[in-house]
């Protein structure tokens, strides 16, 4: 018999924990210390830091571990313990980056060129189709980011709300076959995501792909590439082909699908935690928030979007942001963190 692929699973089937999460000991932490200094010692800008010179003798083997985890099985880890409140937000910032370094490249996370985003609500609403999800409070649906990896980590937790939701593709792929397989067809039919205006002048004002990829190849599990809201904001462009009922009809399914206690996996990530997701594998959500009155800071989350160094798991598959068709700097913007000249706390 084949043996199961690990990357299609249930939320409620999962083994514990200890499956996909790293609890940092004391002497990993003394590690992570142990590299702050050194790139205090050396004055490096983080957008230079590299893996090496962040160096995580120990921690780099778990880090291995989990990439196999993100790369061949569930498709996403929590590293939990990362000590914020003691580091302060600028030393948790270059640590958050130096971990990240040692699984991936950062690539840009939008038309600017910033490298290390900052999620967190700015009183704007997804019904400005120039905003996007993490600059809202508002319920962020089943979706993929345009990376190979993406690491989130908080900051500051928000007064309610803010829940992160995890979900198979590949079962949520099954589910719609076996669900309406006369809907098949259109998971690989050609549609059009909305750049929400993360464009040059001249370029195309959306980004095209099916719904389906084959991240470990042909013969591997599929993987969604999937955001509704970009595909129905697209609409907005008489160039784009107009969905057709059937469209809604597939994505009602997968939205449903996706959310449904069957299939989904709830994570209440606290400050500290830092979570890995393959975005081939794995779709993620976010339920709405409420922030602290101020003078109490809002939630706030640290995020890289990362190329992995082995692209979407299979050397037949291109990474999706070395296509660099969805999130490019325009021609004057040069890669960069919020502030290009902080150093490394």
């Amino acid at each position: 018999m084949p043996r199961p692929d690990p990357s299609v699973w249930k939320g409620p089937e999962l083994g514990g924990p200890e499956e996909w999460r790293l609890d940092l000991s004391e002497t990993r932490l003394a590690e992570i210390d142990a590299a702050l200094q050194e790139t205090r010692r050396r004055d490096l800008t983080l957008l230079r830091l590299t893996a090496a010179d962040f160096p995580l003798p120990g921690l780099a083997a778990d880090l291995a571990r989990l990439s196999a985890v993100l790369d061949q099985g569930h498709g996403f880890a929590v590293v939990r313990g990362i000590p914020v409140e003691r580091l302060g937000e600028s030393a948790a910032s270059t640590v958050f980056w130096g971990i990240g370094r040692h699984l991936g490249h950062p690539v840009p996370q939008n038309a600017d060129g910033v490298v290390l985003g900052h999620v967190r609500d700015t009183g704007r609403s997804l019904g400005d189709p120039a905003v996007r999800g993490y600059q809202t409070r508002e319920a962020l649906p089943f979706h993929t980011d345009p990376a190979d990896l993406l690491a989130l980590m908080p900051l500051r937790e928000p007064r309610s709300g803010g829940r992160v939701s995890l979900v198979s593709s590949a079962a949520v792929h099954d589910a719609v076959l076996e669900l309406r397989p006369d809907l098949a067809g259109r998971l690989h039919r050609t549609y059009h995501f909305d750049r929400r205006d993360e464009h040059a002048p001249g370029e195309p004002p959306c980004t095209s792909a099916p719904l389906v990829t084959r991240p470990g190849g042909p013969a591997g599990a599929p993987g969604m590439r999937y955001n509704r809201c970009y595909l129905e904001s697209a609409q907005r462009f008489p160039e784009v082909p107009r969905l057709e009922p059937e469209d809604r009809e597939l994505f009602d399914l997968i939205d449903s699908v996706a959310a449904s206690p069957d299939h989904r996996l709830d994570l209440d990530l606290r400050v500290g935690d830092l979570l890995l997701v393959n975005t081939h594998r794995v779709m993620h959500a976010r339920s709405a928030f409420e922030d602290h009155r101020p003078p109490e800071p809002g939630r706030h989350l640290l995020r890289l979007w990362l190329a992995s160094p082995r692209g979407a798991g299979s050397q037949d598959t291109p990474s999706w942001v070395t296509l660099r068709d969805v999130i490019r700097p325009r021609a004057t913007a040069a890669p960069r963190a919020t502030n290009s000249r902080r150093k490394p706390a």
